[in-house]
């Protein structure tokens, strides 16, 4: 059984539709994050969820209970839905302490006071807060009150965690060090949880499976390497970083024992092989994702997939330096290690690792 389902869900504005026919399964324990740009859709989807918006079509289901169903016109409030939600600005009440804050959702539901002080005692252990229980709020951290929003959430016990950008307020190390905490968390506890972000990193460190969403739809669903590593479209291909698409055309095609293809291609001055995730008919133009990690600098171009041009940029990242080289290929973006310092201007040789290569549909778009 599905702790969540989300079955042929839409949200339409008048002639807008903000989510258009949408179709998701997350399983019991599973941390699945929506994932695109603002005005994808992703947001309204989860409220949706949470009962925060109103689905114009389709139906919700939750556990085995169906909690939304347009066609039926039926809608359950939020307040019965059992969840737990975070949201970005995590609403913690300044003129509450801690422990008021994690125990006004057992308040509300008029829960007995020893059976208050037990469930809140605990859900400040889970995150490692209960030594400031009476502290008040607004002497605390960012990192530690998404810490209180978590506790907060969990401490009704809800069937499903909802979280909506909870670390976007975060500096860049506390946002890494505070997600990695609340997935260690979210193992522990086996909670389903929903969480949507527009933060690539964070949805591939974070999820079992990501859903990448554009105008509405979902363009793929899968798990993270999956995702990044194999997209099926250039839309997907291009949210992840700065990706090459090398123009070529398929000579050939023959299918691998893992149920992938292996395509010999050929562009302009080059030739070579790389992966796809579908057949391709010989004669056809394709795209070559080549990610600029999976490029290397050689001393000299090694035939096959393999180049020779002139550093147009560079640009030092820390931990690495990020070129852009002019070759008959195109530009292609190149990241390799800090120390690696080519001069503008000068020539280099470039090989691609043909097994991180992947082949995409030139027409597909989305």
């Amino acid at each position: 059984m599905s702790a969540i389902s989300l079955q042929n869900i839409s949200r339409h504005f008048g002639d807008f539709a903000a989510v258009d026919g949408v179709d998701l399964e997350a399983a019991t324990g599973e941390f699945l994050t929506l994932l695109g740009p603002s005005g994808c859709g992703k947001t309204t989807t989860l409220r949706m969820v949470a009962g925060l918006e109103q689905n114009t079509g389709g139906r919700i289901v939750i556990g085995d209970e169906v909690v939304s169903d347009a066609e039926r016109g039926f809608f359950m409030p939020p307040e019965r839905r059992q969840l737990g939600m975070v949201f970005q600005s995590y609403a913690i009440w300044p003129h509450m302490t801690v422990f008021d804050n994690v125990a006004y959702p057992l308040r509300i539901r008029r829960r007995p006071k020893d059976e208050i002080q037990q469930r809140v005692t605990k859900a400040l252990k889970l995150v490692e807060m209960d030594s400031f229980a009476s502290r008040p709020a607004p002497a605390l951290s960012g990192g530690q009150q998404q810490r209180v929003a978590i506790a907060r959430a969990l401490v009704f016990e809800p069937r499903v965690l909802l979280l909506d950008e909870p670390l976007s307020n975060l500096d860049a190390r506390l946002r890494t060090q505070t997600g990695d905490e609340f997935r260690a968390l979210q193992k522990r506890l086996g909670i389903t949880s929903l969480y949507v972000t527009h933060d690539q990193g964070e949805a591939m460190s974070l999820s079992d499976r990501v859903v990448v969403m554009q105008k509405g739809r979902i363009l793929q669903i899968g798990a993270p390497e999956d995702i990044y590593q194999r997209p099926r479209s250039r839309a997907v291909a291009e949210f992840f970083g700065a990706p090459n698409l090398v123009e070529t055309t398929v000579r050939g095609c023959k299918q691998l024992a893992n149920g992938l293809f292996e395509l010999d291609v050929a562009g302009q001055g080059w030739s070579g092989t790389c992966r796809a995730g579908e057949a391709f008919a010989s004669g056809v133009p394709a795209l070559v994702m080549l990610r600029p990690e999976t490029l290397t600098l050689a001393d000299a171009a090694t035939g096959g997939m393999s180049w020779t041009g002139e550093v147009a940029s560079s640009i030092f990242r820390g931990a690495q330096r990020s070129l852009v080289v002019k070759t008959v290929a195109g530009a292609l973006n190149v990241d390799t290690t800090a120390f690696a310092h080519p001069a503008v201007g000068s020539q280099v040789a470039i090989v691609a690792d043909a097994a991180a290569a992947w082949a995409l549909p030139a027409t597909r778009q989305g």
